[in-house]
Parts: C-alpha cells; sequence; structure tokens
C-alpha cells in the first residue's frame, strides 16, 4: 500500500473514534513512519523493528497536573512497515491499523500497557 493511502486510514481511524475521545485528544500528534528508531525500540525494549507497530510517547492525560503546560505535544508514533509486515490484504490492513490507533491513544489518556493487553485479549476470546 502507498504511503498517503496508509495516512489516509490513520486519519480514518482517529476521525471514526467516538467524538467524546476525539474531542479530548489534547496536545497530541500522529504521525507515521516507516519503521522505529533504534531509540524507540530501546525505550520500549523492543529488539527487533518489526515486532513495534506503534508507540506513544509524552504525558498521558491521567498524569497532568496543574503546571503542565508549554511542552511539546505527545506523538504518536504508527510504524507503516512492521504493520505492513503482519497483514495479507487492505481489509486486513484497515483492521490493523485502527487497532494500532486506538491502542496508542488509550495510552495517551493513561491506560498502561498491562492493561490495554488484558483488555484486548479479553476482545479476542469474545470474538468482538
Amino acid at each position: 500500500m502507498d504511503r498517503e493511502k496508509f495516512e489516509t486510514l490513520v486519519v480514518g481511524a482517529i476521525d471514526n473514534l467516538p467524538l467524546e475521545f476525539r474531542n479530548k485528544l489534547e496536545n497530541v500528534d500522529v504521525v507515521v513512519e516507516d519503521w522505529p528508531t533504534s531509540g524507540q525500540l530501546k525505550k520500549v525494549k523492543v529488539s527487533h523493528p518489526s515486532q513495534l507497530l506503534g508507540l506513544y510517547e509524552g504525558v498521558p492525560q491521567t498524569k497532568r497536573g496543574e503546571r503542565y503546560g508549554l511542552v511539546p505535544p505527545d506523538k504518536i508514533s504508527i510504524f507503516r512497515k512492521p504493520i505492513e509486515g503482519q497483514c495479507h490484504s487492505n481489509e486486513e490492513l484497515g483492521v490493523k491499523i485502527t487497532e494500532v490507533v486506538c491502542h496508542e491513544i488509550a495510552h495517551h489518556f493513561g491506560i498502561d500497557e498491562k492493561t490495554l493487553r488484558s483488555i484486548e485479549d479479553n476482545r479476542y476470546r469474545k470474538g468482538i
């Protein structure tokens, strides 16, 4: 899939979020990168770049206090090549992009990795 179409699917995943979540995406940029950097891999203790599909870097809303301000935007990186490597069709790509975008946005709202994995495992078992 070309980069422009991939980026369109990322924007679509954000646009399809419920309004109450979209309206609360504060001070966050979502970017598409081909691959994670070595620094990003080290930060999350991932050894191979194909294993990291997305990354949230910033201060979750639940950790922002009165003094939060005048800071650069949080960043959500969606890694195109690793996602494409896991998918076999454009339909699969659309589903996976939506999953990754939602996962990283959940971090922005303060949900930790362990909790997210539990939620995702339960959804998978229920076939949602």
